[in-house]
């Protein structure tokens, strides 16, 4: 098996995507790997609602700052367990983009990643971050390999 020192792990914070957080902490673990934990936070909240809902200009703000938020706290708490099962270190990135794949793949390449690990797809609705199209995209684009969890 091949010995990766940067692994990406993506999440959305759904169940699914908790399970391969676990797995990439597992295997970070065992290759003595550090660990970048990424959430991609969409630049227009607007996406997060089907159909057409126009929001004020001042909720947009909240809402943007309520999703950063949550999204940074989904990342400290992959962080704080990384660091407590004693993976050697972990960065949190919340990644503003529009594209959620092409966000994971540039900064698997920015942080020098050697291995992106994801769950094969996320939430669907209003809370949709990853789906199984980001995931397909990921591993069609990515030059830096896939581990999909199911």
């Amino acid at each position: 098996m091949a010995m990766y020192k940067r692994i990406l792990v993506a999440t959305d914070a759904s169940e699914l995507a908790e399970r391969a957080v676990q797995a990439a902490i597992d295997l970070a673990l065992s290759m003595q790997a550090e660990l970048v934990a990424v959430r991609v936070v969409r630049r227009d909240p607007n996406s997060y609602f089907e159909g057409s809902v126009v929001l004020p200009q001042v909720d947009v703000a909240r809402l943007v700052e309520q999703i950063n938020a949550e999204a940074q706290s989904t990342l400290d708490k992959v962080k704080a367990e990384a660091d407590a099962k004693g993976v050697k270190k972990t960065q949190a990135i919340v990644v503003q983009s529009e594209t959620v794949s092409d966000a994971i793949i540039e900064t698997a390449r920015d942080q020098q990643c050697d291995l992106i690990v994801m769950a094969s797809h996320g939430r669907k609705g209003i809370k949709r971050m990853l789906m199984g199209s980001e995931t397909l995209q990921v591993l069609t684009h990515s030059h830096t390999p896939v581990l999909v969890l199911r």
